[in-house]
């Protein structure tokens, strides 16, 4: 007779140790990862990458300066048990190359997964409150940089960087839109980013907002109990960065 009564406590603590351990980590597909097809070897030039050399003055990245905010959105019907994060990067580095042709601008840049950060209060303090309450528990943050960072998400011990490149910029009404290379893990996806862009003498500020699905990484979103706790696959992207121009 008492056994159902132990039901929804266990369930409790299930529920609890998702939320709290897994919440906004999506898992590794089943088999291997990435697909053989989309491996790329080291050394070779990923599809999609630049194919001409990169013109123009040099900009080096100011990672002090610089900063790239992703938002994870929790989803299903017990979301509630879950929070929704700001995942950032404050270590950008690269280089932008700037020609007097504006749409021939390229750039590369990377930044270490193991540097990025989850839900710094000054950064959740900056979205709406009903979204991103402040009140985030430590072992949450944890728990989810802890997953993000392990060998079923971003593999931070094997691939230490995610890359980014671009190979020309093209006009769309007030603002450009890039064609990026992204390399998470060994797998490339060429994503179209939109770009407010400002060179202004020594100094370049690229800034921008975007929707990006994990799917469109090649990562596969977090879902448990059935798809009752699940993280939702469109991520908000957020960009600014900051570069100076190389002596001339």
């Amino acid at each position: 007779m008492s056994y159902p009564c132990k039901i929804p406590f266990l369930a409790a603590l299930v529920v609890t140790a998702l939320a709290f351990g897994l919440e906004g980590c999506p898992t590794r597909p089943n088999g291997p990862y990435p697909p053989p097809a989309q491996r790329r070897v080291p050394g070779q030039t990923p599809a999609g990458a630049p194919g001409q050399p990169h013109e123009g003055r040099p900009y080096d990245i100011v990672s002090d300066k610089s900063l790239l905010t992703l938002l994870v959105f929790r989803g299903g019907p017990l979301a509630k048990a879950g929070h929704n994060h700001v995942i950032a990067s404050h270590a950008l580095r690269g280089t932008l190359y700037v020609p007097a042709d504006l749409t021939h601008t390229t750039f590369e840049m990377h930044f270490p997964v193991a540097e990025l950060t989850v839900d710094e209060a000054a950064l959740r303090a900056k979205e709406n409150e009903a979204d991103f309450p402040p009140d985030v528990p430590d072992s949450a943050k944890e728990g989810t940089r802890k997953n993000m960072l392990g060998a079923a998400l971003l593999g931070a011990g094997q691939y230490p960087d995610i890359e980014l490149r671009s190979s020309g910029l093209e006009p769309s009404g007030s603002q450009w839109i890039a064609h990026v290379t992204v390399t998470v893990r060994d797998h490339d996806s060429t994503i179209a980013v939109p770009v407010r862009y400002e060179p202004q003498g020594d100094e370049v500020v690229a800034s921008g907002e975007f929707p990006l699905k994990q799917t469109d990484l090649g990562l596969t979103p977090f879902s448990a109990l059935l798809g009752a706790l699940q993280v939702v696959d469109e991520m908000k992207v957020r960009f600014r960065i900051v570069a100076h121009g190389a002596p001339k």
